[in-house]
């Protein structure tokens, strides 16, 4: 797996817009005392129920592999010309 440019503030971008999903879905908010790593996996088993990301295989669900998949998962979201893409 290829580390992506900006990864690190895909994954934020991909937080915040997973969780909006996650709300708009009627699921309720994250408590505050939420980790990140609890997050990206509630986030990321949501959007494989919804079809929107394809699963990992079960041996390589871990967490930097989860972090990737929805950095992509938002990359592909964003115009072409967003600054995390340049």
């Amino acid at each position: 797996m290829k580390k992506l440019k900006n990864e690190q503030q895909l994954v934020k971008l991909a937080l915040k817009v997973g969780q909006n999903y996650a709300v708009n879905r009627g699921f309720s908010d994250f408590p505050e005392t939420a980790h990140a790593k609890e997050k990206i996996e509630c986030i990321y088993r949501l959007l494989v129920s919804d079809g929107l990301v394809t699963p990992l295989p079960e041996d390589q669900e871990d967490a930097q592999s989860l972090r990737h998949r929805l950095a992509v998962w938002v990359m592909k979201k964003l115009p072409p010309e967003h600054p995390l893409l340049q």
